[in-house]
Parts: structure tokens; sequence; C-alpha cells
């Protein structure tokens, strides 16, 4: 069966297509970032598929909005033996309560929460959220700078932010580029990807052929890392809510 495919937005929707040799267009949406996927006939071309996408649009948005508030439905409780990722990796968590500073350390395979007695839940997540935001603006400069020699740009700003559906977000005017803090659970290939993507923006506004050859130029393996990204290591044990 030949295949071919394409990355459209509509709506503001990243939207995965595969034309495949099949007789009728389905749309899925997938955990854990609402990912969705078109498969159509081949015989259907671009604009077809975004005219059956803002038909489906109300079912679509449904369905992104049932797996947030599963997401938020497990937030963790953030206690000894819960799992946490951390850069693709997954790690215990052990909770060490005592007076001083709360902060996080990681020990071996562990990941160590120093926070003093009777910390709620929520104030450890929040502290968690802040951990792996220090993480993130460890890692997102030297990838920045890389990308800048590599595509002859410049990133003049950009922010850590916590985002519903997508990993990642540019304004091409102002050149500001947001990163989802989700990020830091995934491995740093995942981030590097989601560097060149967005900064790709700068060159292409919309995720047509254009953007796809530059993408391919540039970043070869850019699906691979895509998929994994958009994979489910994450799944109910560590995705926190939006």
């Amino acid at each position: 069966m030949s295949t071919a495919k394409a990355y459209l937005t509509v709506r503001g929707i990243d939207i995965d297509v595969v034309y495949k040799d099949i007789k009728n267009l389905h749309i899925g949406v997938y955990p854990p970032m609402g990912r969705v996927r078109v498969a159509a006939p081949e015989r259907f071309d671009d604009d077809q598929v975004r005219l059956a996408v803002i038909q489906r649009l109300s079912w679509i948005r449904r369905q992104r909005e049932q797996l947030r508030s599963a997401a938020r439905q497990s937030e963790r409780e953030m206690v000894t033996g819960e799992s946490h990722y951390l850069w693709g990796v997954r790690r215990r968590l052990k909770v060490v309560e005592r007076p001083g500073r709360a902060h996080f350390e990681i020990d071996g395979e562990r990941l160590v929460l120093y926070v003093p007695t009777d910390t709620q839940a929520e104030k450890r997540r929040g502290y968690l959220d802040k951990w792996y935001r220090d993480q993130l603006r460890q890692a997102i400069p030297v990838l920045v700078a890389k990308w800048e020699q590599e595509l002859g740009v410049t990133v003049p700003k950009w922010t850590i932010r916590r985002m519903k559906t997508k990993w990642g977000s540019c304004n091409r005017e102002t050149r500001h580029i947001w990163f989802n803090v989700e990020l830091a659970k995934k491995d740093p290939k995942c981030l590097e990807y989601i560097v060149v993507h967005e900064m790709t923006h700068y060159f292409e506004r919309h995720h047509g052929e254009r953007f796809i050859t530059l993408m391919d130029q540039h970043m070869s393996d850019w699906r691979e890392r895509r998929k994994e990204l958009n994979g489910a290591p994450l799944s109910h044990e560590t995705w926190v809510g939006a």
C-alpha cells in the first residue's frame, strides 16, 4: 500500500495527514497531548482534508479536552515511590522531610525531594515544576546557540511555559519562542527537535511542503524524534496536567 504524508495546521491545531489507498477518511486524537492524525484517501487533496477537519472541529476539541481532564485527574501526590521522568529516564521519587530549603537532587536512579515536614502536595508539585524549568533553562541555551549557527538566525527571546496541546510555539513577527515545561521529561533529542521545529518557522509559517523540506534538510531524523516525543512514556504516571 502506497502512502504519502503531509503536515497541516487547521484553526491553530497541528494535523498529521497520511494519504493511503483507502475509501474513507478517518480522524484520530491521541494522548498525551491530543495529537490529531488523519488517514485520508489518495484522491483527496490538502484542501479537502482541511475542510473535513473543520467539519469535525467540535468533536476534535471535545476529545482533546477529555484527554486534558484525564491528565488533571491523575495529578501526583508527590510521595515516596511515585515515578517521575527526567530527560526520558524514569526515576522513583524519594521524599525526605527535614527543615530547611526545599530542593531536588538526583541520587543514583532516584529523584530525591528534600522538603519541610507537612508540605502539601500542591506545593510539592510546584517545587517539581520549578525544578523542571531550571533543567530546561540549562539545556535550551546550548541548543539554541547550536542551531542559531546552523540556521544562520538569532533567537531574541524564549520562554518556558505550561501549554495544553503544544510542545512549542513561535511568533514569527517577534521571533519569540515558547517551550512546554513538560519537555524536561522527554529525551533531550526531543527537546532539540522542538528547538529546530520552532526556529524553522522563522523561514516558513505553515507546515506545508517547504517546511517539511527545510526540516529534512537540517534534521533528517525529525520524524523519528517527533514520534518519540508524541509517544506515551509519560502516560498517567507522570503527566501532571496543564
